[in-house]
């Protein structure tokens, strides 16, 4: 596959706040716990390009917060019905908003099929990243996340195996977004802003 331009949100696109984004939680029928794990990876993304921000980097942190808090808008949906929810759920927040740099950190929260270059991919990798240090409701490490991970949904090898590559690239994530800020990740907790 050819990688995408750089993104780079452009200021006449619209971004929704915070509160319109918990309108469509409801209007699409998000479970209490997903929106939950929402709110807090969005937490963590901002933070995260809030630190970003004083390192200089030119961050959209509203564009952030939009896509952090739809990520899972397809979800409960796909729980129930069965799908993709990053894919759907990109669709849904592109016709939601008309904001294709919202919808790609959307579509690649689960997994970024390209180099991940942090400058060039900041927003859709910074979701990707946020949503990793999440488990349910609580900030942990990509360990812990992705060892509970393989225990609840590693049932088969070829589930692992994808799961362990996921591992990997959060690894990656983390210490390239880290390098391009200037902080330890790992070390930083990114759900109220100090270091641990």
């Amino acid at each position: 596959m050819t990688p995408p331009l750089p993104v780079k949100t452009d200021p006449l696109l619209p971004v929704p706040s915070a509160e319109q984004c918990m309108e469509w939680w409801d209007d699409y029928s998000m479970l209490e716990n997903i929106k939950a794990h929402s709110m807090l990876v969005a937490k963590v993304a901002v933070q995260t390009s809030t630190l970003a921000q004083q390192s200089g980097m030119d961050i959209d942190i509203p564009t952030i917060q939009a896509s952090a808090l739809l990520h899972d808008i397809a979800k409960s949906y796909c729980i129930h019905h069965g799908g993709n929810h990053s894919q759907l759920g990109a669709a849904w927040v592109m016709q939601l908003t008309g904001n294709p740099v919202i919808a790609m950190g959307v579509l690649h929260h689960v997994f970024w099929p390209f180099e991940p270059d942090a400058e060039k991919y900041f927003l859709p990798l910074v979701i990707s990243y946020a949503d990793k240090r999440v488990m349910h409701d609580t900030f942990t490490t990509l360990e812990k996340r992705f060892n509970d991970l393989k225990v609840r949904y590693g049932k088969t090898e070829k589930i692992k195996q994808r799961i362990h590559k996921t591992y990997e690239q959060a690894l990656i994530l983390e210490e390239r977004l880290g390098k391009l800020i200037g902080v330890d990740l790992n070390a930083c907790s990114l759900d109220c802003g100090r270091l641990v």
